[in-house]
């Protein structure tokens, strides 16, 4: 069967709601994940446990440089289970207990502070990354995995966009009230994580069982096993998935600093610590509102069209928050809004090409390597944005102090705070730009459907 053909076939198998549904809350867990210690765990560090911002930078950073060599060999560890087994549930069960990983992260002991608080911090960082790979890269291999098209594997992703985007805002607008809001303690951040660990158990639980619903309606059957290191090099021989992955470090790069930036910006440029909920929900409740939106643009254009707006979008938006206070509350939070219409189209489009380069390179055989590339991609951009505006907080000479400790940051230090969450941003996404624009698979996998 020609794969024109092969794709005309795969095409007429749409998935039922209920499974997507199932499948789709899986990701709630790891939003949290991502989103909880990306808004607070540098927050957390300098401002609560009196981290230097420059080791709170690499507490955060280097835990994830073992993410590059750690996802690919767990997508190996993936496709050696599809092979053998016929599934990769045995993985998605051990990354279950990414929740104990999650509560250690703000678990800090009392009267740990500095260096040592650092260093709790990072080991706690280092094991959850591991189990946070184990769910994710299995879980994100499962559009590979099934008998689907090029408009089919959209829709599996939007059903996870939009449940994503619900677990990303009700964490991200409840972890820093159940830490306690302006009054933040070492308490509330431990109250904090053990809720919202309890949150992720279940989700996931329900995400196994998502997929192996999806795996019994459209499942696209065993293939023989590629072998690691051959799957490995193909992956990075591939032009277009370089183009693709490239373009995603950038994204997840950005996306992250701003995300680290928001309790920072909402303290020391708006003066109001309490606008961090309304700066994040700002962020990330357009996506509930507009992923069918991008759905639509996607059909109607392709997904490479539909992505290029995004990054533009998302450029523009970042410009005027450098602009800061004297921009105006309302022109900031619509500022912040434009990046969570952009960042709805960066989550959902560039997640449902990535099946699209696996199955042009010849299907499911090496999806858990290609899929454990690109969540190392994801990885370091998490890692990397952080890390960034870590530095430019450190370049301004920002002062770190504990909870409740009352500090006067320097002139520089404030405009670091802002240009860092408005100017870097920008440049970084027109790099996006530059680099998607070098993906070309999208027009003939769209014309073959």
């Amino acid at each position: 069967m020609t794969a024109a053909a092969r794709q005309h076939t795969d095409d007429a198998v749409a998935l039922p709601r209920g499974p997507l549904v199932g499948f789709a809350a899986g990701s709630v867990g790891m939003g949290i994940w991502v989103t909880v210690p990306g808004l607070l765990l540098l927050y957390f560090l300098t401002d609560v446990l009196a981290v230097a911002p420059w080791l709170a930078g690499l507490a955060l950073l280097l835990p994830k440089v073992a993410d590059v060599l750690l996802h690919p060999w767990i997508g190996h560890r993936c496709d050696i289970e599809q092979a053998r087994r016929g599934d990769r549930r045995r993985l998605l069960l051990l990354g279950c207990a990414l929740p104990v990983a999650f509560a250690a992260l703000f678990a800090a002991p009392a009267g740990l502070t500095g260096g040592p608080a650092a260093t709790w911090v990072a080991v706690a960082f280092v094991a959850g990354n591991l189990l946070f790979a184990t769910y994710q890269v299995p879980y994100l291999a499962t559009p590979a995995d099934l008998r689907i098209g090029y408009h089919e594997r959209t829709r599996l992703m939007a059903f996870r966009m939009v449940v994503l985007t619900l677990g990303i805002l009700v964490s991200g607008l409840l972890a820093p009230l159940l830490a306690g809001g302006d009054e933040a303690t070492r308490a509330g951040y431990q109250r904090m994580g053990v809720l919202l660990a309890a949150g992720m158990l279940v989700t996931m639980l329900v995400g196994v069982v998502g997929i192996a619903r999806l795996r019994r309606v459209a499942v696209a059957g065993v293939t023989r096993h590629t072998g690691g290191w051959r799957a490995l090099v193909s992956a990075l021989r591939d032009r277009q998935f370089r183009a693709l992955v490239g373009a995603y470090l950038a994204m997840s790069t950005t996306t992250h600093l701003v995300l680290a930036g928001v309790p920072y910006y909402a303290e020391y440029v708006l003066g109001r610590p309490n606008l961090t909920v309304v700066l994040v929900a700002a962020f990330v409740a357009p996506a509930l509102l507009v992923t069918p939106a991008w759905l639509a643009m996607a059909r109607l254009t392709g997904k490479q069209r539909a992505l290029l707006t995004a990054q533009g979008a998302f450029a523009s938006g970042s410009l005027v928050l450098a602009v800061g206070a004297p921009a105006g509350l309302p022109v900031l939070v619509t500022a912040v809004a434009v990046l969570g219409v952009a960042f709805a189209g960066m989550q959902l489009l560039p997640f449902s090409m990535v099946p699209d380069v696996i199955r042009s390179a010849g299907g499911q055989a090496g999806a858990g390597t290609y899929t454990g590339v690109w969540t190392a991609t994801e990885a370091t951009g998490a890692a990397l944005g952080p890390w960034a505006y870590a530095l430019c907080l450190a370049a301004g000479g920002f002062v770190a102090s504990t909870a409740g400790a009352a500090v006067t940051q320097p002139a520089a230090a404030l405009d670091a705070i802002r240009w860092g969450f408005g100017l870097l941003p920008a440049a970084l996404m027109l790099v996006a730009v530059l680099l998607q624009r070098r993906y070309t698979l999208d027009r003939a996998a769209r014309a073959a459907t």
